[in-house]
């Protein structure tokens, strides 16, 4: 099994990544300091607001997917979502960051329609 960066070197690493890009980049839920899970919420300006978390693939790697997209005519729905998977497991980085093609920053292209 390989060795993984731990997750507070990990979510500090994409913090000063966005925010050296112009962005903004905030922790909404602290998880367990070394093996907590992350989850990555992007946005753009403020809206549009996707959840991406590591999914486990086949292969046994695990690659980023995007699990929430915000629907326009139900904010807070997007908001319970995040909530209620931050209950589910109390472990879970959830950080947010708001610049432009977000997917870049955690090696993901492309925009999501």
């Amino acid at each position: 099994m390989a060795s993984r960066l731990p997750a507070h070197l990990e979510v500090a690493a994409l913090i000063r990544s966005v925010e050296a890009e112009g962005g903004f980049a905030a922790v909404l839920s602290k998880g367990e300091r070394d093996a907590g899970a992350i989850m990555v919420v992007l946005t753009e300006k403020g809206g549009k607001a996707r959840a991406y978390e590591r999914m486990p693939q086949l292969d046994g790697t695990r690659a980023w997917s995007c699990s929430k997209e915000q629907d326009i005519e139900n904010k807070q729905e997007f908001s319970e979502y995040l909530t209620r998977r931050s209950a589910q497991d109390p472990d879970l980085w959830i950080i947010e960051l708001d610049v432009a093609q977000g997917e870049r920053f955690i090696g993901l292209t492309g925009e999501i329609s």
